[in-house]
């Protein structure tokens, strides 16, 4: 459901690239078109600038300068979708070209007509009542949207029943504005894959600098967010899908616990890992988007533990003062030391959170930051157990029933799904046995162990810990079609083998890209760590809009 990059594989594999830390997908092609591999462009022409004369109207607001505007008059729900596509017709296809729609919902603006009656009415279902949003290719809408984890092996799909997430957000009054892309079946189909690429719509750009990675597999939720086209989105994570394109762009992210999200009707990779998570660009926000997508849902048993977790009315966890008395435990090794520009970041952010009166417990390391092989293993064998039995759900106008006809698909369409890299992990995957093999049950222990019992939670209770803190990842990566990913650094696995929450909030920007900082801590911690990211975010203000560079102007090697 989420990312392939940064899981650990075998030793001289380059850790699978760090390989569970990105995911993304781009769109910039008419759904059902293909990607033509002589448009791919990771550069722009001209730097395209947000200046007070060309300023959208909706730039930078959040679902509360919305909430407002819709209260007063100055918008309808209507007029806010008009406005979220102009603002794509803007971006996504003209000017910077950022490439991250598939789809658009086409009943956008009959839904929020709808919303907008309620409201004349007297009815307002709630603080996000007649906002647009974006939701990740891989999230099911019944409606003429279709799902396809940006692969063409599933163009043209369409899913009989909204995703279990989307039926809450439905009742909370959002509106689903469009598909977002993706990197292509999560960046899970190759270890030399670039994130924000997929066959349906190509190669997405950061909006920061457009020559530069917008990471991870929710690259596209991610860009869209950053790029004003709505306030928030939806993503999701297997390791870092969320966490590294929030952190990339400016945003703030949260990749909750493992079933307080349902995940039915989510095309997934890992049935022990994924989740969808908010991406915003305010803790706030954030907090908002996951109240209204949280609970159980009869379809994902896994969300049966999550009735209380965390609360419908965020306000009382927004507290500045809340990191006061707050033990901060610091995760140095494995973790820092890759970029020097980020540590620096980083000690100035342990230095707010001990004026906002935390006390930081500097080093609190995890004796388990790495999973070896087990994690991946693991992988591999939920991916091709959930993708199955995805693709055993869907309608006749698909014609990939398993796995292995997806593998086949590509084959037979090599030019235009596999122009710059393959398969391998697919193929790897589709050799796995059930899950009832004794190699996977081994793996899946050995990962909880390490990155629960032995990891997280020991550090934690040693230590007597509110959360784990740590830079989210490097600065974004110029982006190659050539060699794929290449990430130097990221904290995200942790959080997301172990399951655990894992939010990320702008730390500030290294030669004008933003980095994040990472809090993370125990199962169905994600309330407390909602309140500490927020006390951070007011005290430090980092988040700066994007200036859609062309290339970074940092001068010529002698």
């Amino acid at each position: 459901m989420s990312d392939g990059e940064n899981h650990q594989g075998r030793a001289g594999d380059v850790t699978r690239r760090k390989f569970l830390a990105a995911v993304g997908v781009a769109a910039a092609v008419a759904p059902g078109t293909g990607f033509r591999h002589e448009a791919v462009s990771v550069t722009c022409p001209q730097t395209h600038r947000s200046t007070r004369k060309d300023r959208h109207e909706l730039e930078e607001l959040g679902f509360g300068d919305l909430a407002d505007g819709l209260r007063g008059g100055r918008w309808t729900s209507e007029d806010l979708v008009r406005l979220s596509f102009e603002r794509i017709d803007q971006l996504d296809h003209r000017g910077p070209s950022l490439r991250h729609i598939l789809d658009r919902n086409s009943k956008a603006s009959e839904l929020a007509s709808a919303l907008d009656a309620e409201r004349r009415s007297g009815r307002v279902r709630g603080p996000l009542h007649g906002i647009p949003i974006l939701l990740k290719d891989n999230i099911d809408t019944a409606d003429d949207m279709t799902t396809t984890a940006g692969s063409l092996a599933l163009e043209g799909s369409h899913a009989a029943q909204d995703a279990g997430l989307l039926v809450r957000l439905r009742e909370a009054g959002l509106i689903p504005l469009a598909k977002a892309s993706m990197s292509e079946w999560a960046n899970f189909r190759s270890t030399r894959s670039s994130s924000g690429w997929c066959s349906r719509g190509g190669q997405g750009r950061n909006p920061y600098v457009l020559d530069r990675t917008p990471c991870g597999s929710s690259s596209g939720t991610g860009g869209g967010v950053a790029a004003s086209y709505t306030a928030g989105g939806v993503g999701t994570e297997t390791d870092g899908s969320v966490t590294c394109p929030s952190a990339t762009m400016g945003l703030v992210g949260i990749k909750p616990t493992v079933g307080l999200v349902s995940r039915s009707g989510i095309i997934p990779i890992s049935a022990t890992q994924d989740t969808a998570g908010p991406m915003c660009r305010n803790v706030q926000d954030a907090a908002l988007l996951l109240a209204a997508m949280a609970g159980p849902d009869p379809r994902d048993p896994a969300t049966l533990a999550s009735v209380g977790r965390f609360p419908s009315d965020v306000v009382p966890l927004l507290d500045p003062g809340v990191l006061r008395g707050k033990r901060i435990g610091v995760t140095r090794r494995g973790f820092t030391g890759y970029h020097p520009d980020v540590d620096s970041l980083f000690e100035q952010a342990l230095d707010a959170i001990r004026q906002l009166g935390g006390e930081v417990v500097d080093p609190a390391d995890l004796k388990h930051a790495e999973g070896g092989d087990a994690a991946y293993q693991v992988l591999l064998y939920e991916f091709k157990a959930g993708v199955n039995a995805y693709l055993a759900t869907l309608g006749d106008g698909v014609t990939v029933r398993t796995l292995t006809d997806v593998i086949a698909f590509n084959d037979r369409e090599q030019s235009r799904v596999m122009p710059f890299f393959g398969q391998e992990i697919l193929l790897e995957a589709d050799r796995k046995g059930p899950l009832t093999s004794r190699e996977y049950r081994k793996a899946l222990k050995r990962c909880r162990q390490a990155f629960r019992s032995d990891g997280i939670d020991a550090t934690m209770d040693r230590h007597r810990l509110d959360a784990l803190v740590a830079p989210t990842g490097n600065p974004a990566w110029p982006i190659d079609l050539v060699n794929g990913d290449h990430s130097t650094g990221s904290v995200t696995t942790p959080a997301a083998v172990a399951g655990y929450p894992h939010i990320t909030v702008p730390m500030g920007q290294v030669q004008g890209l933003p980095v994040g900082l990472s809090l993370f801590g125990s199962a169905w911690s994600d309330a407390a760590l909602v309140s500490m990211a927020y006390a951070y975010e007011q005290a430090t203000k980092h988040r700066r809009p994007p200036e859609f560079l062309a290339t970074l102007d940092i001068g010529v090697p002698v």
